[in-house]
C-alpha cells in the first residue's frame, strides 16, 4: 500500500519507481534503436538503387571518368600539401620572430634549456682534448 506523508499525499514506493524507470529507459531505447534501424535500412535501399542506376553510366564512361577522378584527386592534394606547408612555414617564421624578440613562444624554454646544455657540453669536450692534448690550443 501506498505510504503518506504528513501532507496527506500518497508517495510511489521504491521498487514501482524503479521498474517505470526501467520502463521509460526500454521505451526510449526501442524507440531510438527501431527508427535508426529503419533509417539504416532506407539508406541501404537508396544505395542499391544508386549503384543499379548508375552502373552502366560508370561502365560506359569509366575510360573518361578514372582519369578525371585520378588528376582530381592528385590537383586537390597538391593544393592542400601546398596550404599545409604554406601555414606551416608561417607559423615557424612567426614562432622564431617571437622568439627572437624576447616574447617566450610556447616551447621557448626547452629551446633554451638544449642550447645550455650543448654549450656545456661543447666545453667539457673542449677541456678534455686540452687535457689530452697539452699542445694543440683551440681557438675560442
Amino acid at each position: 500500500m501506498a505510504e503518506q506523508y504528513p501532507t496527506g499525499r500518497p508517495t510511489v514506493s521504491q521498487p514501482q519507481q524503479q521498474r517505470s524507470h526501467l520502463i521509460v529507459k526500454t521505451a526510449t531505447a526501442l524507440t531510438a534503436g527501431g527508427s535508426l534501424l529503419i533509417l539504416s535500412s532506407l539508406t541501404l535501399a537508396g544505395t542499391v538503387v544508386a549503384l543499379t542506376i548508375v552502373t552502366p553510366l560508370l561502365v560506359i564512361f569509366s575510360p573518361v571518368i578514372v582519369p578525371a577522378v585520378i588528376a582530381i584527386f592528385l590537383i586537390c592534394s597538391g593544393f592542400l600539401a601546398s596550404g599545409g606547408f604554406g601555414v606551416a612555414s608561417v607559423s615557424v617564421l612567426s614562432w622564431i620572430y617571437r622568439y627572437f624578440t624576447g616574447k617566450h613562444p610556447p616551447g621557448s624554454g626547452q629551446l633554451d634549456t638544449a642550447q645550455e646544455r650543448l654549450a656545456g657540453k661543447a666545453r667539457e669536450i673542449k677541456e678534455r682534448a686540452e687535457q689530452h692534448f697539452p699542445g694543440s690550443h683551440a681557438s675560442s
